[in-house]
């Protein structure tokens, strides 16, 4: 069973295992540095629907049947799913999985909602609860566009501290360990508010609760940066990743070395026009299933931190003039378990 390490961490003693991922992307997705190692690609924005909504529901769609393709496994294996996405009442989750017939949990965590999900997934089977889970999550830039800022008719103006929101979507299913990645601790983050106000600037605002949940796993495990092969935090772009280093840096962790974003993975900020990087829960999804869990499993990352941060505001809540809470969470994602405890010892 499950381990509380510290005041913030849980360590999976057994070990739960991503068994498969599937990942999609749209057009400009496809041009990046990662794009020819998504699953599926559809040049078409509208994914043949009527609606950009509609079109981010396909996309969740065919992510949870890629995967399940992938695992050889059907809807009536997996006994729960956790989705998410960006959209008011989480429409592109529920149109786009009503059909698959599994138990649902809608999350919203923002940019932050695959951690939630794999988190909630490996709780699951760690404690015995469910054999298979599947965790998904999607974005679209242009519905994305539309809710929280300005219709792309309306042609408003893009601030240099403004992030790309990926069309994107990544599915992962989580099961009894067996095969790397291993999920070896979480750390789930606490809500963190520092009165930033600025839509237009979401890596400012997440860069602290990253800082937070990364330094309070640190103190809980009694590791530090030397200790992974990477520490990759989605989605806090150029603006948010320069300031993350500087706050852990305060706090006495270096991170240089081993940091690197998803937001700054998924484009290429030399040749595409990104601004400060990449954003939207698709984006650490995407990243996360197609570049990263394959290069675990090929033993290329063998300990590795996930944190996936999201600003929790609504359109109402920056309509009103309310400051921008934000969360992290984490995974220590392993290519090895955690070791059996031997005579009631760690």
């Amino acid at each position: 069973m499950a381990t509380n390490i510290g005041q913030y961490t849980l360590r999976l003693d057994q070990s739960p295992s991503i068994i498969g991922s599937a990942a999609i992307g749209g057009k400009k997705e496809a041009e990046g540095p990662i794009g020819n190692m998504f699953d599926i690609v559809n040049y078409d924005a509208m994914f043949g629907q009527k609606s950009w909504e509609l079109a981010e529901s396909e996309m969740q769609h065919q992510a949870a049947q890629k995967v399940l393709d992938k695992c050889n496994l059907a809807p009536g294996d997996i006994q729960y799913l956790f989705a998410g996405d960006l959209l008011n009442q989480l429409v592109a989750s529920h149109y786009g999985l009503r059909e698959l017939g599994i138990p649902f949990f809608g999350l919203y965590g923002a940019c932050s909602t695959m951690a939630e999900s794999l988190i909630l997934s490996a709780m699951l089977v760690e404690g015995g609860l469910a054999k298979k889970v599947m965790a998904i999550t999607s974005s679209h830039f242009c519905s994305a566009e539309r809710q929280f800022r300005f219709p792309l008719e309306y042609g408003g103006q893009r601030t240099p501290t403004s992030q790309w929101t990926a069309t994107a979507a990544g599915a992962c299913i989580v099961a009894e360990c067996s095969q790397p990645p291993y999920v070896r601790a979480v750390t789930v983050g606490c809500i963190e508010d520092k009165d930033i106000k600025d839509l237009n600037n979401m890596g400012a605002a997440m860069a602290p609760a990253a800082c937070t949940t990364i330094k309070r796993y640190f103190q809980d495990t009694l590791t530090g940066p030397d200790n992974y092969d990477l520490i990759l935090t989605g989605d806090l772009g150029q603006v948010g990743s320069d300031l993350l280093i500087q706050l852990l840096q305060r706090e006495g962790y270096d991170i240089k070395k081993k940091h690197a974003d998803c937001g700054l993975i998924l484009y290429d900020q030399r040749t595409q026009d990104v601004h400060a990087g990449g954003s939207g829960c698709g984006c650490a999804a995407a990243v996360l299933c197609s570049y990263i869990i394959p290069a675990i499993k090929e033993g290329k990352i063998k300990d590795m931190l996930f944190i996936a941060t999201g600003a929790l505001m609504s359109p109402v809540s920056v309509q009103q003039g309310q400051s921008i809470p934000c969360i992290a969470h984490l995974l220590h994602l392993s290519s090895t378990p955690n070791p059996k405890p031997q005579g009631g010892n760690l």
